[in-house]
């Protein structure tokens, strides 16, 4: 059964960072583009970042707006990374991450077939 788990969620400071990591089991990520996504309280879920799948010589990535030049998407081998930097109060969320064998863009996150459970990131004092 196919299983993505995040973790590397908790909680910091404004303009602290944060990197959450996704595993999966019973899915060969290769072959899989992958995104994190958040869902703040009282809020719809919003696309943060997607990276491509790693079965061509190119990986591209695509960030939301709220997030360029503070978070970094990668990927190696099973795993699925975000590295967040300058965290803001308003990046207070659950956060996700997914997959999909066809493609990931940050505003279609009803596209992504397999999804984690989510790790939680509060930024506060």
């Amino acid at each position: 059964q196919a299983q993505l788990v995040e973790s590397g969620g908790g909680l910091v400071q404004p303009g602290g960072s944060l990197r959450l990591s996704c595993a999966a089991s019973g899915l060969a990520l290769r072959y899989y583009h992958l995104g994190w996504f958040r869902q703040a309280p009282g809020k719809e879920r919003e696309g943060v970042s997607c990276i491509s799948d790693a079965d061509h010589s190119t990986i591209t990535t695509i960030d939301a707006e709220s997030v360029k030049g503070r978070f970094t998407i990668s990927r190696d081998n099973n795993t699925v990374y975000l590295q967040m930097n300058n965290l803001k109060p308003e990046d207070t969320a659950v956060y996700y991450c997914a997959a999909d064998p066809e493609g990931c863009l940050p505003d279609n996150y009803r596209g992504m077939d397999y999804w984690g459970k989510g790790t939680l990131v509060a930024v506060s004092t």
